[in-house]
């Protein structure tokens, strides 16, 4: 893994945790189902039409069209079903925890699907980075439980088992198929059944357009999803996926550099301990992956 690649997935990284803010400013303006769905159709539309525009071939074997509606399914339909839905029902502490359990789960995934065998210390690397998920979100865990949690949990468990199998399937594809296709596809066929729910439970004519509704859609559609699905399926091509993942484990800890930084959150001293956790466990993993730029 060179300093380059390292690069382009520490801005993947970004761009997601990017993503939360976002969407919780955004879903104030329109009902989450079609925000979701909305997000995944132009996302999808702008990498098909970049393909389309470039004569990047279709894939034409039906193994690989399965492949990418089951990517779809898990990535985008599940994926964003629970980012966007499990806000409502149970704290960031607590869904962040859950869903950082989605580096483990793909790292088993990984090792029973693809081949990947992770060594002593990175098994114990990725234990570390999650002890340090553990020790950012303890302040919100002790904080007290409020809301409907099995439900909220529920959702946050379906998206990091979407996500994993998800990321298993991109790593199959990646290679075989176009990025830019692949991504574009899996995006549209993912978002179908998003728009299906909220034809079925919402009202999508109740979004609230305005200049602000369209950039943050804009910007999670473009920037948190094309760019980074286009990005990610380009890494795995190169890189295992247990040793890529991991770098998810950095998103909290973004996250909470962002909350700092703009929002004035006090960072305490279980959450700077849980920040040198995470860095020590991706480091870990990563320890002899990382070369010098070639």
């Amino acid at each position: 893994m060179t300093i380059k690649i390292v690069l382009q997935i520490l801005l993947v990284m970004v761009l997601w945790a990017l993503c939360f803010p976002l969407i919780t400013v955004g879903i104030a303006s329109a009902p989450h189902l079609s925000f979701a769905a909305l997000r995944a159709f132009v996302a999808g539309a702008v990498l098909l039409a970049l393909a389309l525009a470039l004569r990047r071939p279709l894939p034409r074997s039906g193994r690989v069209w399965g492949l990418l509606v089951l990517a779809g399914f898990g990535a985008t339909s599940l994926g964003f079903l629970g980012m966007f839905h499990a806000a409502e029902f149970v704290t960031p502490g607590i869904a962040t925890v859950i869903a950082s359990t989605q580096p483990l789960l793909a790292a088993v995934l990984a090792q029973m699907f693809l081949g990947e065998h992770l060594d002593t210390r990175s098994k114990t690397g990725l234990m570390i980075g999650f002890l340090g998920i553990l020790l950012i979100t303890l302040p919100q865990l002790l904080s007290g439980l409020e809301g409907n949690y099995p439900l909220g949990i529920a959702y946050i468990i379906l998206a990091a088992l979407g996500v994993s199998v998800s990321n298993v399937v991109i790593k199959r594809l990646a290679g075989e198929v176009d990025a830019l296709v692949a991504m574009g596809i899996q995006l549209v066929l993912g978002g179908l059944p998003l728009a299906a729910a909220a034809l079925a439970f919402e009202q999508p004519t109740a979004i609230a357009w305005s200049l602000q509704f369209a950039l943050i859609l804009l910007s999670l559609s473009l920037f948190g999803s094309a760019l980074v699905y286009w990005l990610w399926i380009s890494i795995l091509e190169k890189v295992e996926l247990s040793r890529a993942n991991v770098f998810s484990f950095l998103i909290p800890v973004l996250g909470l550099l962002i909350a700092a930084a703009f929002f004035e959150e006090r960072i305490g001293w279980a959450e700077l301990t849980g920040v040198a956790l995470t860095i020590l466990g991706v480091s870990q993993v990563n320890r002899r992956a990382i070369t010098e730029p070639g």
